[in-house]
């Protein structure tokens, strides 16, 4: 349940000065950066300035293989997700596997309200430049004797200075998720900015601090009930720190081929101390394996 209609109005006050307005026409992402571009000026479209909305159904140029099943059509949702045959409108991110048939992607699945600042951009390019850069960074996430990505399309969703639901202060995350493919072989990519909260009121956050409560998840969620991958301190106060580390030795970048999901393994956190996490390996890490079931293993993808 979320909060009364009179109390929302009182929270809606605080977009006068950093709210949706002030953020319209937000800048592209800066050459060389982490995220790609992103914003009006690259031809992104936008979801609506509303609590859990989405865009609508859009139909891709080029079949996108998850886990093994095509998919011609995704939402980019408020919260965090980019869905495959249904919109994610839930504020409560839960561990996956989720029951029942819910493909989606996470990069950062939390309760986002864009009334009170913020932008979700979305759009799908061939763009030459933007697939040649695509393919350099998507490299050290393949090993031999698989060959290097030569992505044909790819499909760019940022959140931009996000706020959540029932901010009572002027924290906001940044965070983008990159689908690319050549129409068999598809990856994911997470691009994490500034990640300044975990969780809304609604999941007993803090008003002020954004923190608290059921906090964000991350990972992948096959719809099949058995596939899945949470990223290593999801719904812990450690997925604050998700934006200062890596899978691939790129601080704030995550890659993961999900056409057939192989997990590629970031260093093991420890859930008491969240805001010092082990540095990035300069390399890969390989596959996980079942044994590996620590506490901090919990996130390990099974098949």
């Amino acid at each position: 349940m979320k909060a009364p209609p009179v109390l929302l109005l009182l929270l809606l006050g605080y977009t006068d000065e950093w709210g949706p307005l002030g953020t319209w026409g937000a800048p592209m992402g800066p050459p060389g950066g982490l995220l790609y571009p992103f914003g009006p000026g690259v031809g992104d479209e936008a979801t609506p300035h509303e609590d859990d909305g989405m865009s609508p159904e859009i139909f891709l140029w080029k079949t996108f293989s998850f886990y093994g099943q095509p998919h011609h059509s995704l939402y980019v949702n408020n919260n965090g997700v980019v869905s495959f045959g249904t919109g994610v409108p839930e504020f409560t991110p839960q561990p996956f596997p989720l029951p029942g048939h819910r493909p989606f992607v996470a990069p950062y699945w939390a309760d986002v309200d864009t009334r009170l600042g913020g932008d979700v951009f979305y759009r799908q390019s061939q763009d030459p430049e933007l697939l040649a850069r695509l393919a350099r960074d998507l490299a050290p996430a393949v090993t031999p004797p698989d060959p290097a990505p030569v992505p044909t399309w790819a499909f760019v969703a940022t959140w931009h200075r996000v706020s959540f639901f029932g901010a009572a202060s002027k924290k906001v995350n940044t965070f983008q998720a990159v689908l690319a493919t050549d129409g068999v072989t598809s990856f994911v990519m997470f691009n994490y900015g500034d990640i300044q909260w975990t969780t809304g009121i609604s999941n007993q956050g803090n008003a002020h601090t954004g923190m608290g409560g059921i906090p964000a998840q991350a990972g992948f969620n096959s719809g099949d009930d058995v596939h899945y991958y949470n990223i290593p301190g999801s719904r812990t106060p450690a997925v604050l720190s998700v934006g200062r580390r890596s899978n691939v030795g790129v601080p704030g970048r995550w890659i993961f081929r999900v056409d057939k999901f192989t997990a590629t393994e970031g260093p093991p956190i420890s859930m008491e101390t969240p805001s010092t996490p082990s540095p990035p390996p300069s390399t890969p890490s390989p596959a996980p394996t079942p044994r590996r079931t620590t506490k901090e293993r919990v996130y390990i993808c099974k098949w």
